[in-house]
């Protein structure tokens, strides 16, 4: 992997995004809510697919955007959630976010449309073909790379 500080971290590959969001997990328990930023093609998929690796999900992540939310089992449950088709507060309170997270960890695409003070935020830039920069901008401060 790139280069890293505690709260950020650049990766040079879509595995290395997958491998530091893997590691990242052993933060995630049940009742947290992550909170991914990023432009299309960021890789907040790809982030999700090793979070998911890293809380012992088994089978393929693939991204909710038409289906809007995906339950994977896992010792913690992780709900991807996927707000890019949704516009207004009464579209995401109808996803029930309270509930999936009553159930266990949820992850949310496009998370910057929600505000939510006890929330996990992760940011994905875009700085080259492959290149992405992680950012953890809110969380406790036991969570870093």
């Amino acid at each position: 992997m790139g280069t890293t500080t505690s709260r950020e971290l650049v990766t040079g590959s879509p595995e290395e995004t997958e491998a530091a969001a893997e590691g990242l997990a052993h933060h995630v328990r049940r009742g947290d809510l992550l909170l991914l930023g990023g432009e299309m093609g960021a890789g907040k998929t790809t982030f999700v697919r090793g979070l998911a690796r890293g809380m012992g999900v088994s089978g393929d992540v693939m991204s909710p955007t038409f289906q809007l939310v995906r339950v994977y089992a896992g010792e913690v449950p992780l709900a991807h959630v996927d707000l890019y088709r949704l516009s207004t507060a009464d579209e995401i309170a109808d996803l029930g976010l309270d509930e999936l997270l009553d159930q266990g960890a949820v992850v949310v695409e496009w998370g910057d449309r929600i505000r939510d003070a006890g929330a996990v935020r992760v940011a994905i830039e875009v700085v080259g073909e492959h290149r992405r920069r992680l950012r953890i901008e809110e969380a406790p401060s036991r969570w870093c790379w």
